[in-house]
């Protein structure tokens, strides 16, 4: 009996530890991050190894970066992004069976709102508790702040390649353009290599990364994918990892809202960019005419 209290209180202890050193996310609603948790890891691990490591990003507000970048991104890693409240219970579940039945840590299924929580305060790595930890975040995101924040918080501070940091330091190391200006087949070179953006380079795409393009190209819309692929920075040539293919897509996500905070403006002139709808409602029912 008494063991039962102990462990019940020590289970208490560390679940009331846990919640009570997690971090204030409020601040987020209308301050930038300055730095992550991401950020931070590389920094130590450029150090450890005797280089520096250059750090390039430029703040560029949600109506500043391409809807082809936002769908490419939606379509590849959180098809369910604005439905959902910061956990995709139904693909959390689909993970952690799949994990079972490997006899491995649980991995993957992680939405936006996860992935973001995990890149600003947390770090790669798949312990139990950091998992814990990383799905209490992920809700008090989806409490504290809009779902166009998180997703532009996100798309600033997302690891991008070795010291590239965010969508518009991307578009310009990649393909010398805006986050703006990113066309369809860039987005989804983009959207395919935030799997491992240490391994895949949109600037000297491999047969995965092309392969990974063309499935997401297929779920944005209507394209028909160019039989050459734009790209500017011919860095050296990845290793081909054996990594997961984009989950299957079971719904194709809602027109993007906008809810922005303005920040840093890049330099280039802005082009014209179509106002995107608001998320769609569901239409009303019909009524029954009145019986004569």
């Amino acid at each position: 009996m008494r063991a039962g209290i102990a462990c019940a209180a020590l289970v208490f202890a560390f679940f009331a530890y846990v919640y009570l050193t997690l971090p204030d996310v409020r601040a987020l609603a209308t301050t930038n991050p300055k730095t992550t948790a991401f950020m931070q890891l590389r920094e130590r691990e450029a150090a450890q190894e005797g280089r520096q490591l250059r750090h390039y990003q430029v703040w560029v507000p949600y109506t500043r970066i391409s809807p082809n970048l936002k769908r490419a991104v939606l379509v590849a890693e959180d098809d369910a992004f604005w439905q959902h409240e910061g956990i995709d219970m139904e693909q959390l579940k689909i993970s952690i069976r799949n994990d079972i039945e490997k006899g491995q840590a649980i991995r993957g299924g992680s939405t936006i709102t996860q992935q973001l929580a995990k890149n600003l305060y947390l770090s790669p790595s798949r312990d139990p508790v950091r998992k814990l930890r990383e799905l209490i975040i992920a809700r008090r995101l989806e409490a504290a702040l809009s779902k166009s924040r998180i997703f532009e918080i996100y798309l600033n501070v997302i690891e991008w390649g070795d010291g590239i940091w965010g969508a518009e330091a991307a578009a310009r190391s990649y393909f010398g353009t805006s986050a703006a200006a990113l066309g369809p087949e860039q987005a989804a070179l983009l959207a395919g290599a935030i799997i491992n953006p240490r391994m895949y380079s949109p600037g000297h795409p491999n047969a995965r990364l092309l392969r990974r393009q063309g499935i997401i190209l297929s779920r944005m819309g209507s394209y028909v994918p160019p039989t050459t692929v734009p790209v500017v920075n011919n860095g050296p040539q990845p290793s081909d990892a054996n990594e997961e293919e984009v989950a299957p897509t079971t719904q194709e996500p809602p027109p993007i809202s906008v809810d922005t905070i303005q920040t840093v403006e890049p330099k280039e002139p802005e082009p014209t960019e179509p106002t995107e709808p608001a998320e769609p409602t569901a239409p009303p029912e019909p009524t029954t005419p009145a019986q004569p």
